[in-house]
């Protein structure tokens, strides 16, 4: 029993360590991933990108097997790391679909729900390799996790809606998308499943992100006008003591 708890201590720290020495390397790999995911929707992908995105897909499969079985717990790990292992297998289902048996699920609405899942996906990578970057949370860190909404949304929407009757190029996607983040909205909405259900995500983040913004402006300026009231105040005179009714006789 003790041989294998010391084990399982080995391991666990192991796990701890290599995690550390991965965390930037694999933080920088998730960023590029986004991007690479976001101009492949954009239509703005070409064959050397496709390569270096399915070189990336390996390394995170490499990653995600390693940490895989250095734990201890390996149920534990694997509701941890679902979604982490959920947008690894994309990937390989969205190659299936070019094989010759396959076509007809191409030609169907599976495909594209395929891509919202894995654009969803990639972008909770994105995010969580952007917190892991910046050590600090705060309203830089916000105003960087909307960017990277904004061009990732912009390019799944264009995906999704874009044509004749939709978005024209992606520089309508990049306004459309912006008017949504600052919950000003549009005379155009969505007509497929996959747009209008990306179009309900962006929509709720960018209320929440409204709401940040507002109460961290509100406060700033409060601040201000507190340090500006104590400036202008003398700085020798005593401070009154607030003395409640004194008693009649």
């Amino acid at each position: 029993m003790d041989i294998a708890r010391d084990l399982q201590c080995q391991r666990s720290s192991l796990l701890r360590r290599l995690e550390r020495a991965l965390d930037a390397p694999m933080a920088v790999l998730g960023l590029v991933w986004l991007v690479l995911v976001a101009l492949e929707l954009a239509g703005r992908s070409n064959a050397g990108l496709l390569i270096a995105s399915q070189v990336i897909w390996v390394v995170f499969i490499a990653d995600f097997a390693l940490k895989f079985v250095l734990a201890p717990d390996k149920l534990r790990f694997l509701r941890r790391n679902l979604l982490t292992l959920f947008s690894l297998a994309l990937p390989a289902v969205r190659s299936l679909a070019v094989l010759r048996g396959f076509r007809v699920l191409r030609a169907t609405r599976a495909v594209r729900g395929l891509r919202l899942v894995r654009l969803i996906t990639s972008l909770n990578r994105g995010i969580r390799a952007l917190g892991r970057t910046l050590h600090r949370r705060g309203f830089g860190y916000v105003m960087l996790l909307t960017l990277v909404v904004l061009f990732a949304g912009a390019a799944g929407m264009l995906a999704f809606e874009g044509g004749p009757d939709g978005l024209l190029h992606y520089g309508d996607a990049l306004w459309w998308t912006a008017m949504m983040l600052v919950t000003m909205g549009s005379d155009w909405w969505p007509r497929t499943p996959e747009g209008r259900m990306l179009c309900l995500l962006l929509s709720v983040y960018g209320f929440t992100m409204f709401g940040y913004v507002t109460a961290t402006l509100g406060s700033f300026f409060i601040s201000s006008d507190g340090d500006r009231a104590r400036a202008r105040a003398p700085a020798d005179d005593p401070p009154r003591e607030v003395r409640g009714p004194q008693a009649t006789p």
